[in-house]
Parts: structure tokens; C-alpha cells; sequence
């Protein structure tokens, strides 16, 4: 069952109290819900990132999904803005986890809030999912397929950040993985890593990997898509964060 939900496109305060721009969408006459920070992927704050987002709140939950390229392309249409990042090698860590920090004060602030924040991230915003769950006071993580979280980028890559890996005994939430056994960024050979290294860790990890699925295999708009996988994986999204948000439905 479906909620009633209002969205728009607003402005929180970010990192370093810059204001960016954010979409957000929330649950109508719905108390006690849980929230979650959407963390767009490479491509950037597109209608299908927002049209996840608008997902959570017809969920009862309160969502919003800050636009991580805003400094670098206000007003751009997606594509440009995605581009002018990755160029720029794509989004500090530092800045990212104080926009995700931004976005959660958004949502506890919302009346109906219950004060549990979620995060889930899809493709790069998956790594950055992790990385918010091992730096901030979240209550469950979700990554949805992202790489470079035990391995470094590739040397032929402009990205300015590196693995996860020492970051990773500082995991303070519950985390769920997502990923395709056809993928290869991450590869299941890397999603078997990191299960290891967070069971070692005493973790509390759980992880799904898909047969014939690759990357993106949540994207409506990509040739990559895959509905029976991804109705799969929305059903392991539901039951997880319904365990550690709670949810005014």
C-alpha cells in the first residue's frame, strides 16, 4: 500500500553552510516516519533519482536527495552537471558527508519525523552511502552497487578519492549491499571482499548479489535494468529499512 505524498525542489544548508539544492519528498497525514537520504548516482540529480525518491514517500517514509554537482553546475540540466564534476574528479569525501549530514538535520527537523535517517546511495552513491555510515549517526545504510570501497580507482581514472578500507572498523550502522554478479565495478570478486573484511569486523552486514544482473540494474531509464531483479531488491530495501527506521505507513 501507497501513501499520499507532497515533493519539491528546495535548498538545505550543506558542507561548510553552503546552500545547495535538494529535492524532497514526504509522506501526507503520516506521524512516527522514518527518513532517508538519497544519494544520486554518477550521473547525476535526474528525473530518476528524484523519481526514487518520490518512491520512499508513497512508502511513508520522508526522503530527500541533496544535488551533490550544485557548486560546481548550478542550474545545469544533469548531464552537463555530471560532466562538469566527474572532470573535476567528482565529489570531495569531506564535502559529501557534510551534505549528507546537512540533509539528515533537514529531515529530523520535518514534523511527523521520528528521528531515524537512513541513507542509500546507487552507483558511485553507493560508495558514498558507506562512507556517510562510517563518518555520521545513521541508522541503517543501503548500497546499492558501489564501487571502489576496497579497491582504489584506477590509476587512468580522475577521481580524487580512494578505497573505504580504513574506514570500514568505523561502520556504526546497520549496512545492506545490493550488487549484480555481472558487474564489474564492483566486481563480485570485490563484494566477496568486503564481506570478509566486514565479518571480520563483527558488522553487521547483509548482501544480495544477482544473477544476471550488472551495474545500474535499478535504473528505469538504462539499457541495463532489470525489473525482476530490481522489484526483488526494492522488496529487500522495504523489509530492511522497515527493521531499522520504522515507518509512519
Amino acid at each position: 500500500m501507497t501513501v499520499d505524498l507532497y515533493a519539491r525542489t528546495t535548498s538545505l544548508q550543506g558542507f561548510g553552510g553552503d546552500e545547495i539544492e535538494a529535492y524532497v519528498a514526504v509522506p501526507e497525514s503520516v506521524t512516527g516516519f522514518g527518513s532517508v537520504v538519497v544519494i544520486h548516482h554518477m550521473p547525476g540529480f535526474d528525473e530518476a533519482t528524484k523519481e526514487n525518491t518520490r518512491r520512499f514517500a508513497a512508502h511513508g517514509y520522508a526522503a530527500v536527495c541533496p544535488n551533490l554537482y550544485h557548486r560546481e553546475a548550478p542550474g545545469a540540466a544533469a548531464d552537463d552537471a555530471a560532466a562538469t564534476a566527474r572532470a573535476l574528479g567528482g565529489v570531495p569525501d569531506e564535502r559529501l558527508v557534510g551534505d549528507v549530514a546537512g540533509a539528515m538535520s533537514y529531515l529530523r527537523s520535518l514534523p511527523g519525523s521520528n528521528g531515524k535517517v537512513g541513507v542509500i546511495g546507487y552507483c558511485s552513491g553507493g560508495r558514498q552511502s558507506v562512507l556517510a555510515a562510517c563518518s555520521l549517526d545513521l541508522d541503517a545504510a543501503v548500497d546499492c552497487y558501489g564501487a571502489f570501497v576496497t579497491v582504489d580507482p584506477p590509476a587512468d581514472r580522475p577521481f580524487r578519492f580512494t578505497s573505504l578500507v580504513d574506514k570500514l572498523p568505523s561502520l556504526a550502522c546497520p549496512l545492506l549491499g545490493l550488487f549484480g554478479e555481472e558487474d564489474q565495478y564492483p566486481s563480485p570478486e570485490q563484494t566477496d571482499d568486503l564481506q570478509r573484511r566486514l565479518d571480520e569486523l563483527g558488522k553487521d552486514f547483509t548482501r544480495h548479489s544477482y544473477p544476471g544482473a550488472g551495474h545500474a540494474f535499478f535504473a528505469v531509464d538504462r539499457p541495463s535494468y532489470r525489473p525482476e531483479v530490481a522489484t526483488e531488491a526494492w522488496g529487500e530495501i522495504w523489509e530492511f529499512f522497515g527493521r531499522h527506521l520504522g515507518s509512519g505507513k
